[in-house]
């Protein structure tokens, strides 16, 4: 059985402690997840594999996206395969359009087996009305090139009237 705690990204506290089968796979989480924070689950969603840091990495989509089974998807990624330790973490994005972002993270891992799972352990806070706002800022980068060194300029020396 494993135990998950799931947290909105937000200001105030919100996050839901869920108690879930060995055998639930990534899109059985997803609607789990969804479900817990009212949703109905039929938007589209993605986990990304990450770091103790929190880094986003590879995309697990909800759909395989590929060409012909290349890739994969939530319903082909078991917990036990994709997170088999304690502290491992996914970021859970729920609803493209809107952004909802959940931090997962595995807090205990047990042989125990209960019935009547998913269970919902913990409930803390209420989810808002609207998704609050991301901010994607990108790094800026270092630039060895003055913008006023034209030095570069392809098409400085080619006359444009001669055709």
């Amino acid at each position: 059985m494993y135990k998950i705690r799931v947290i909105l990204d937000t200001k105030e506290d919100i996050l839901r402690t869920i108690l879930v089968n060995n055998t639930f796979n990534l899109e059985d989480l997803h609607f789990t997840i969804a479900q817990s924070f009212g949703f109905n689950g039929q938007e589209m969603a993605s986990f990304y594999r990450t770091d103790d840091e929190w880094n986003q990495g590879e995309e697990i989509p909800l759909f395989n996206m590929a060409e012909a089974g290349e890739g994969i998807s939530m319903k082909t990624c078991t917990l036990v395969e994709t997170l088999p330790e304690e502290n491992q973490k996914l970021i859970y994005v729920y609803d493209f359009l809107k952004m909802w972002t959940f931090y997962v993270d595995v807090v205990e891992i047990t042989s125990e087996i209960k019935k009547d799972l998913p269970e919902i352990v913990l409930s803390v806070g209420e989810i808002p009305d609207k998704a609050p706002e991301k901010e994607f800022i990108a790094d800026k980068l270092d630039s060895d090139f003055d913008d006023e060194d034209d030095e570069f300029d392809p098409f400085d020396d080619f006359d444009f009237n001669e055709y």
